[in-house]
C-alpha cells in the first residue's frame, strides 16, 4: 500500500513538473519566433536598402518629367518576408516592398489629383484586409478601442469589415495594437495607401483601365438599382475578391478607409514626396481612399480620394493598418 501511495506521489509529482514547465516552453517557442522574424525584417531591411540605393541612382539621374513617365519601380527582394502576424487576434500583414511610383491620375482622367513622384524608401506591412468586426470586437473586449460597439446595419459582424468608426476610433485601434505588441502600427499615409492599390500598376484600377462588379465590392449598376450582384448594397466579408499582386484585399470598394493625413483639395509643391503623411493646415478634416459598397467606378479609381471630418462616422467608414519595419 505504501509503495502504490509513493508511486502515485511521484506521478503527481511528475504531471505538476510538465505542467509547469509548459508555459515556460510556449514562452521559449513563441520568444525563438519573434527572434527570427526579427532577423528576417533585418535582412529584408539590409537587402532593399542596396536595391533603393542603385535604383534611385538612376531614377536621380533623370529630369523631372522623365521621372514623372518612369513606370512604377518595385525594389522586391527575392524569398523575403512575405506576410506576418503579430499575435492570434492580430490583422494579418502583407510585407510591401520599397518603391518608387507616380501618385495622382494623368490630365485625360480629369480628375484633381495632380501627377507628382513619391518615393517609398523601405518595406513597410499593411494589413491584408480591412480591420473587421471581429478584430475590433477583440481589441473592445481587451479594453481598449475605447469599449466602443460600431454599429453593423444588421448585415453581421465577423469577417465583415468594422464601419461607422470615426477616424479618432481607428486611431484607437492601431494605438491599442500598439500597446498589445510593443510594435509600430498605424494607420496608413495617403501615398502608402495608393503605392499599396497599385501594386506595381499605372492603370485607373490594380485591375487595369475596368473594374467589374465580379472583381470587387460596389454599386456596379446603372441605375442605382440593387440588391443584385451588380450593387449589394452592403459590406461583403473581407478577402471575397482577388487580392492585387501585393496581396492585398478590397483595395477596391467594400468600405472606404481612413487615412492619416490631413485634407487637401489637391496636392501641391508642399505635398511629401517621401511617402509620409501631409499633416499641415486644417487637419480636422481626413483624407480617405478606395471608394465603398454604395460608390461607382470612378471613387474607386487606385488615384480617388475624399475628404471627411474626422468626428464623422458612416455606413462605409472603415479602415486597415500600417506597422513599421
Amino acid at each position: 500500500m505504501q509503495g502504490r501511495m509513493m508511486r502515485i506521489a511521484t506521478l503527481i509529482f511528475a504531471c505538476a513538473m510538465i505542467a509547469a514547465a509548459a508555459p515556460l516552453e510556449r514562452e521559449a517557442t513563441a520568444r525563438s519566433a519573434q527572434q527570427s522574424l526579427e532577423g528576417r525584417i533585418a535582412e529584408l531591411k539590409a537587402k532593399s536598402a542596396v536595391l533603393v540605393k542603385a535604383g534611385l541612382a538612376r531614377l536621380n539621374a533623370l529630369s523631372r518629367q522623365q521621372r514623372l513617365a518612369e513606370p512604377p519601380a518595385v525594389w522586391r527582394v527575392p524569398g523575403a518576408l512575405a506576410e506576418l502576424r503579430d499575435c492570434g487576434n492580430c490583422p494579418v500583414m502583407a510585407v510591401i516592398p520599397a518603391g518608387e511610383f507616380t501618385m495622382g491620375s494623368p490630365p485625360a482622367e480629369m480628375q484633381a489629383e495632380a501627377e507628382h513622384r513619391v518615393t517609398i524608401a523601405a518595406p513597410f506591412a499593411v494589413g491584408k484586409f480591412e480591420v473587421t468586426f471581429a478584430e475590433w470586437d477583440a481589441c473592445a473586449k481587451d479594453g481598449g478601442c475605447e469599449g466602443y460597439r460600431p454599429d453593423d446595419e444588421g448585415w453581421g459582424r465577423g469577417k465583415r469589415p468594422v464601419v461607422n468608426v470615426t477616424w479618432p476610433n481607428a486611431r484607437s485601434y492601431v494605438d491599442w495594437l500598439a500597446r498589445k505588441t510593443g510594435k509600430r502600427y498605424r494607420l496608413l499615409t495617403e501615398a502608402e495607401w495608393e503605392y499599396a492599390a497599385r501594386a506595381g500598376t499605372t492603370s485607373r484600377f490594380s485591375t487595369g483601365d475596368a473594374i467589374s462588379p465580379s472583381q470587387a465590392n460596389y454599386d456596379g449598376s446603372t441605375d442605382g438599382s440593387g440588391p443584385s450582384p451588380k450593387n449589394r448594397q452592403k459590406t461583403m466579408p473581407v478577402g471575397s475578391f482577388r487580392a492585387n499582386a501585393f496581396g492585398l484585399y478590397d483595395m477596391h470598394g467594400n468600405a472606404m478607409e481612413w487615412t492619416e493625413d490631413c485634407w487637401h483639395t489637391d496636392y501641391t509643391a508642399e505635398a511629401p514626396v517621401d511617402g509620409s503623411a501631409w499633416l499641415e493646415g486644417d487637419c480636422n478634416g481626413r483624407v480617405m481612399r478606395g471608394g465603398s459598397w454604395e460608390d461607382s467606378q470612378s471613387e474607386l479609381r487606385s488615384s480617388a480620394r475624399t475628404g471627411e471630418y474626422k468626428e464623422n462616422t458612416s455606413y462605409v467608414d472603415g479602415f486597415r493598418v500600417a506597422r513599421d519595419l
